[in-house]
């Protein structure tokens, strides 16, 4: 179907650029996949008669018993590259030269995803290829015990988590060992989603799961597959410790894709409301449409105004079905969703995807965009931009989105804070020996007598003991440096909403907090979460306000690791001590947002040990006041916060900031990391030049007057201090004054 023409009316194209049509490119079938081979005789019934390039380039790599990396576009037949080899191996018969092959189980397959959905969704598609004979079984928390047994006993290809190989797979190995001992392959699908403290955590368990197989006599090969991404080689190596000479890349896409029309676009009307209009208007047309919303109750609201059905987070696998196949049999026309719809549905080929605001990476934007578009069809791709620094950044440098890399994924396998407790749990599973950095890395025989000298493990003559009567990964977890997670829970009900981290907590459930669960409003007790049952009750309500908490924040950098100059400032990166207090908050209307009042409290003090970088900015030319200093100061972070994930790839909350004025009257900007680990402050300090001439670019190009979202405001500010954009202006002009290539 041609794309329809935009609506003058609605939207104003800031900027356009078409992708071409690309033909499909096919290879013969592999020698190693003979014609009425199980595989492929599977694959020949489904419809498929040919291969595109990269599936046999992927599939005969792995073959050969080679790491992949695969980093092809969305829809581009990822999942049969790898599934081909895997399943071919399981059916295929032992050798007649092995000696043990009457007790040896047939090749084994892990695929691992970063979510349930995604993982029984792939058991859909492996239910459909059905090859003969082939046991294809998912395993995660949901999983009965006879269920989990049958896999362990008999699968061939397990799917599951992360989540679940750390705290239950590998901490159980000793069950699970016939089919370790015949891992042959390891999938890591979606791995640009493993950054940060979670891909730290992932990593380290990658680590773990390789030296048990290694004990086992297995040496599994791996396929990464990820969104295209500027460094996916060096990003796999990172993620899973082989040698990057080691994998192999395989990102030339073979498949077939028609003209794809994408617009940044901005509207009068907010995101939502515009995109509503859209995707009504197209549905009416005939147009089948997918818009990316940022929330679930946005997901509703947007499906009901724009004639489309909703999906979100925490859908049953037969909605996801359901609306998959309302899809595929056209009997829906539009879908609004967040972004879980990125891992939960296979959804490709459809005319037109709008997106609500940049989704905060270049990776996700391509994953969103890369629903759009059949083989011979054209098709379109909106962003209506937000009100925010970075879409609006964007807007003005759109070549900043469509010119660069996918951003290579940040993580650090090394930090201290995830590798330490991981080896304590590797220790557990298997006596820590000399050796094992081969593994982990150099720094784990520092790590392990840190362990030892406080008395978490024990050396011994054949290696380093958990001394511990708990378990080790109940202290990990992966999504954080910190395990601890408070529950929200209904007081009349019993019923619980979610979770917070603990570190967190004071900011989402202080004493009056107004919590937001699924687009219903419910008000915390007066005595707030409760540490000791790791609770926070919550009754619900519809005040008619929201509320803001108020934070009080110090930070202070230790020896600095590293440190250079940033035009006439200077950028100073190393370990920080970072301590906040919760002081109060503000009731805001939940309607206009105008604030009610503001109430104090009193609780304590948190105090955070993380990585830091900080800028300082000396004085910006004729003396000011130390009130306006101040205010352009907060500006100043305000911005360069806001502009941040443009090049490190992070989510707005994986940075924290703080800003202030030094005795000398310099202004000083801090980044740290909320999640110890997670790199992003590492990055930012890396790439500080582009960091700071981005942001001054963004000022220059912003025509309010005295600050507005798209450059100095942020709505989730906890600080009273005013905003001063000109002064903040200038600071800029000090550290950054010269474009960076």
């Amino acid at each position: 179907m041609a794309t329809a023409p935009l609506r003058t009316d609605l939207l104003e194209v800031r900027h356009r650029r078409d992708l071409p049509p690309r033909p499909g490119r096919v290879a013969p079938w592999p020698v190693w996949l003979p014609v009425g081979a199980p595989a492929r005789t599977a694959v020949e019934r489904a419809g498929i008669t040919e291969l595109w390039t990269h599936q046999v380039a992927a599939a005969d790599a792995l073959t050969a018993r080679r790491h992949v990396v695969l980093t092809t576009g969305t829809a581009s037949g990822k999942s049969l590259a790898y599934l081909l080899p895997v399943a071919t191996a399981a059916v295929a018969a032992p050798a007649a030269d092995d000696p043990v092959r009457w007790r040896r189980r047939p090749a084994t397959s892990l695929y691992l995803a970063p979510t349930k959905a995604l993982a029984h969704d792939q058991a859909r598609v492996c239910a459909e290829l059905a090859v003969p004979g082939w046991r294809v079984a998912t395993v995660d928390g949901d999983t009965d015990p006879a269920d989990r047994q049958w896999a362990r006993d008999h699968a061939h290809h397990v799917l599951t988590n992360p989540d679940l190989l750390h705290a239950s797979l590998l901490p159980q190995h000793a069950r699970w060992a016939s089919f370790l001992r015949s891992l042959r392959y390891v999938v890591v699908d979606e791995s640009h989603r493993y950054r940060g403290v979670f891909g730290a955590q992932v990593a380290a368990v990658l680590r773990r799961l390789r030296r048990l197989a290694d004990h086992y006599g297995a040496d599994p090969t791996f396929a990464v597959v990820s969104a295209t991404s500027s460094d996916p080689v060096g990003s796999a190596a990172a993620l899973t410790g082989i040698p990057a000479d080691e994998l192999v890349a395989v990102h030339e896409d073979g498949s077939a894709r028609g003209r794809i029309r994408i617009s940044l676009v901005t509207s009068e009307l907010a995101p939502e409301a515009a995109a509503a209009e859209v995707m009504a208007e197209r549905v009416r047309d005939g147009e089948q449409v997918l818009t990316f919303v940022s929330s679930r109750r946005l997901a509703e609201e947007v499906a009901a105004a724009g004639n489309a059905v909703a999906y979100r987070g925490g859908y049953l696998a037969s909605d996801r079905r359901e609306i998959e196949r309302g899809l595929a049999d056209g009997t829906i026309r539009g879908v609004a969703a967040t972004n879980a719809l990125e891992l939960g549905v296979d959804i490709a080929g459809l005319d037109t995807v709008v997106m609500c605001g940049y989704p905060g990476s270049r990776a996700a934007f391509w994953q969103q965009a890369g629903r759009a578009g059949r083989r011979a069809a054209d098709a379109d791709v909106l962003l209506i931009a937000r009100a925010t620094p970075l879409d609006a950044y964007l807007l003005d440098h759109p070549g900043a989105l469509f010119d660069q890399p996918v951003e290579a994924t940040v993580l650090d396998p090394s930090s201290p804070a995830v590798l330490g407790p991981q080896l304590a749990a590797a220790a557990q599973e298997l006596p820590l020996r000399d050796g094992d950095d081969r593994w982990f890395g150099a720094t784990t025989r520092s790590l392990v007598q840190r362990l030892t000298d406080r008395g978490l493990l024990r050396r011994r003559p054949d290696g380093w003991f958990w001394t511990s009567p708990g378990r080790a990964v109940d202290r990990i977890s992966l999504r954080s440096t910190d395990a601890r997670s408070i529950d929200i829970v209904v007081e009349s009900t019993g019923r619980v909403l979610g979770t917070v981290g603990a570190d967190a907590a004071d900011l989402v459930v202080h004493p009056g907090a107004v919590y937001l669960h699924q687009g219903e409003t419910y008000l915390c007790d007066d005595e707030g979460w409760d540490p000791e049952s790791a609770e926070a009750l919550v009754r619900a309500a519809r005040p008619g306000y929201l509320t803001q908490p108020l934070v009080d924040a110090d930070v202070s950098l230790g020896p600095p690791e590293a440190h250079r100059p940033a035009g006439a400032g200077r950028l100073t990166y190393g370990l920080g001590r970072v301590s906040s207090t919760v002081t109060g908050y503000l009731r805001r209307d939940e309607v206009t947002g105008r604030v009610w009042d503001s109430t104090p409290l009193d609780r304590p003090e948190r105090v955070l040990t993380t990585s830091v970088t900080v800028l300082t900015v000396p004085g910006a030319g004729e003396p000011l006041s130390r009130t306006r200093l101040d205010a352009g100061t907060h500006a100043l972070e305000h911005l360069v916060t806001g502009l941040l994930p443009a090049l490190t790839a992070n989510d707005r909350y994986d940075v924290g900031s703080h800003s202030w004025l030094s005795e000398e009257g310099e202004a000083v900007v801090a980044v740290f990391d909320r999640r110890p680990g997670s790199g992003f402050a590492a990055s930012a300090y890396a790439r500080g030049d582009a960091w700071l001439t981005a942001a001054r670019d963004r000022l220059e190009q912003c025509d309010c007057v005295s600050g507005c979202p798209a450059c100095v405001l942020s709505a989730g500010c906890t600080s009273s201090r005013p905003l001063d954009k000109a002064t903040a202006q200038r600071l800029l002009a000090v550290v950054a004054p010269t474009v960076v290539d």
